[in-house]
C-alpha cells in the first residue's frame, strides 16, 4: 500500500495546529529542572503531531474500519477464539460503583465489588467441579504457569522431588509445554491415535515416577472429545501424578460435563474466550485457576474469603506460591464474565455449548465434501481440516486464508494443530447464525473450485484488501517500529 492511500497521523501535521483546549492552569508554576534530577525531564518538547479534533476522529475511525473484529465479521479462528462481547458486559462495567474503585480501597467500602468477585469465583468453581477458585491470574498463559507451580508446590511439600517431567499431547497449545518449561519442568510429548485422542500405550510408556503432571485440553485442540479420560485419569494418579485441565476449550462442554468429575486436579479457565471478556491486542485477559481441596492451600495470596456476610482478603498462607499478579486480578474482565454467567444462567451455558457443537458439526460435514477430514467422527465445538488436496493443484492453506479476506471473513486458524498437514482449524463458535455459517461455507467451496481451475487467483490473493500479499518473512524478522520523519 503507498502511504499516500492512507496518510499517517504524523503526515496530518501542521505545526501550531491544535485539537484540544486547557483550561487556565490554577495552580503554582513548578519548575521541574530544580525540584526533578535532570536526567528525569525533558531536554526539548515531544514529537507529536500536531492536528485538529476533526483530523485526528476522522484518522482512527478510517483506521477502525479497515481491522477485522469480532463486531464486523465472522471470525472463524480455532481453539482461542474471541466470542462476541455481548455490550450489556461493557454496560455494566461502566457502573461508577465498579469503574470508579481503586484496589487500594479499604475493603469495608468495596463490599460489593468483592461479593462480585467471590460470587464469581463460586460459579467457576461450580461449572468446572473444583473446590477453590482464584481470579488472579492475568490470562490463560499466566494460568496455566499458576497451576503448575501449584502441582510442584504439591509434590515438594510431599518431598517428592523427583517429579520433574510434564506430559503434553502432540496436539497441544503451545503454552502447555512453554509453560511447563517456565515452571520448571521437562516437557514429555505423548502420541496421538488414528482417532485423533491420546494414545493410552503411549500415554502408559512415558508415565513414570518422575511424572508431575498431565496437561491436557478436553475436548482436545483437533476439537474432539478424550473418550477414555477416566482411564488416562487413573493411569496418571495410580503413578503419583496430577491432571492439569487446560479450560481454552471449555465452551465445547458446559452444563454437559466438568473437569472435576473426569478426575482433573487443577483447571484454568480463559475469561475471554468461554465467557465473552474481550481480549484484543494483547489484553487484558483472565485466567482464573481452580483446585481441589488437596491443593487448596496452595494458591496465590491473597484469597478472597467471607466471613459472615463481610468479603476480604486471606493473606495468612504460608504454602502459598506467592501472588502472581498485582492487586486481585484484572477485575473489569472479571466483572464482565460474570455479568455474562448471570445474564445466561446454567440453563443458558448449556444451550452454549449445545449450539457451539451444532454449528461446529454442521460445517465439518459440509466442508468435508471437498477438504481432507483427517479425523472423521463428530467434532465438539471446532473441527480440522487439511487442505492437502488443494496443495496437489498448487494451492497451499496460506493461499486459502487470503483469499478469504476478498470475501470479507477473517481466515481460520492455519498450520495448527502441527500434526495435520496443510491444516485449517476452524471454530464457528456457538454465537453464529445459520445463514452466517452457509455463507463461510459456500466461500470456502468456491475457493476449492478456484484451486481446480483457477489456481493463479488464490495463489495471488487477496486482491480486493488495502494492504494485498505481504512479505511475512520479511515483516517478522525486520518490523519496522516507529515513524521516522523523511
Amino acid at each position: 500500500m503507498d502511504k499516500q492511500d492512507f496518510p499517517l497521523i504524523f503526515e496530518h501535521s501542521k505545526e501550531g495546529r491544535t485539537g484540544f483546549s486547557l483550561p487556565d492552569l490554577d495552580v503554582p508554576e513548578t519548575n521541574l529542572e530544580q525540584e526533578l534530577d535532570e536526567v528525569y525531564v525533558r531536554k526539548e518538547a515531544p514529537a507529536l503531531p500536531e492536528v485538529s479534533e476533526l483530523q485526528i476522529i476522522r484518522h482512527y475511525t478510517a483506521l477502525s474500519k479497515r481491522n477485522h473484529g469480532v463486531d464486523s465479521g465472522f471470525y472463524p479462528l480455532g481453539s482461542c477464539t474471541m466470542k462476541y462481547n455481548p455490550k450489556m458486559n461493557e454496560d455494566i462495567a461502566r457502573l461508577e460503583g465498579f469503574s470508579h474503585i481503586h484496589p487500594y480501597q479499604e475493603t469495608e467500602t468495596v463490599q460489593g465489588a468483592l461479593e462480585v468477585m467471590y460470587d464469581l469465583q463460586t460459579s467457576l468453581a461450580e461449572i468446572t467441579g473444583m473446590d477453590e477458585v482464584t481470579l488472579q491470574p492475568a490470562a490463560g498463559a499466566q494460568g496455566e504457569w499458576t497451576g503448575l507451580m501449584m502441582i510442584r508446590a504439591f509434590h515438594e511439600a510431599n518431598g517428592d522431588r523427583n517429579r520433574t517431567k510434564v506430559i503434553v499431547p502432540d496436539s497441544a497449545h503451545g503454552t502447555n509445554p512453554a509453560s511447563a518449561t517456565v515452571a520448571g519442568f521437562e516437557a514429555v510429548t505423548v502420541k496421538s491415535n488414528e482417532r485423533g485422542t491420546v494414545d493410552l500405550e503411549d500415554l502408559k510408556r512415558v508415565v513414570g515416577n518422575d511424572t508431575a503432571a498431565l496437561m491436557l485440553t478436553n475436548p482436545n485442540t483437533l476439537g474432539l472429545f478424550e473418550e477414555n479420560i477416566v482411564e488416562m485419569a487413573e493411569i496418571i494418579h495410580q503413578a503419583g501424578g496430577k491432571l492439569y485441565y487446560d479450560g481454552a476449550n471449555l465452551n465445547a462442554i458446559m452444563g454437559y460435563a466438568r473437569p472435576g468429575d473426569m478426575g482433573f486436579d487443577v483447571v484454568h479457565l480463559n475469561l475471554h474466550k468461554t465467557f465473552t471478556g474481550p481480549h484484543g491486542g494483547g489484553g487484558p485477559g483472565s485466567g482464573p485457576v481452580g483446585v481441589t481441596k488437596e491443593f487448596a492451600r496452595f494458591l496465590p495470596k491473597p484469597l478472597l474469603t467471607k466471613q459472615g456476610d463481610t468479603f476480604g482478603f486471606d493473606y495468612n498462607r504460608p504454602d502459598s506460591i506467592g501472588r502472581v499478579k498485582p492487586y486481585y486480578g484484572n477485575f473489569g474482565i472479571n466483572l464482565r464474565a460474570y455479568t455474562y454467567i448471570r445474564t445466561m444462567g446454567a440453563e443458558g451455558l448449556k444451550k452454549v455449548s449445545e449450539y457451539a457443537v451444532l454449528n461446529a458439526n454442521y460445517m465439518m460435514r459440509k466442508l468435508e465434501q471437498q477438504f481432507f477430514l483427517p479425523y472423521t467422527q463428530h467434532c465438539k465445538h471446532e473441527f480440522v481440516l487439511s487442505g492437502k488436496k488443494q496443495k496437489k493443484q498448487g494451492v497451499r492453506t496460506l493461499d486459502i486464508a487470503k483469499r478469504l479476506l476478498d470475501f470479507g471473513y477473517h481466515p481460520p486458524t492455519i498450520y495448527f494443530p502441527l500434526n495435520v498437514e496443510e491444516a485449517l482449524m476452524v471454530e464457528p463458535t456457538e454465537t453464529e447464525s445459520k445463514e452466517t455459517l452457509d455463507g463461510f461455507i459456500e466461500t470456502m467451496l468456491q475457493i476449492s473450485e478456484e484451486a481446480r481451475h483457477d489456481p493463479e487467483i488464490v495463489q495471488e490473493a487477496p486482491h480486493t484488501t488495502v494492504v494485498k500479499r505481504m512479505d511475512e518473512t520479511t515483516a517478522a524478522r525486520k518490523p519496522v517500529l516507529m515513524y521516522v520523519k523523511e
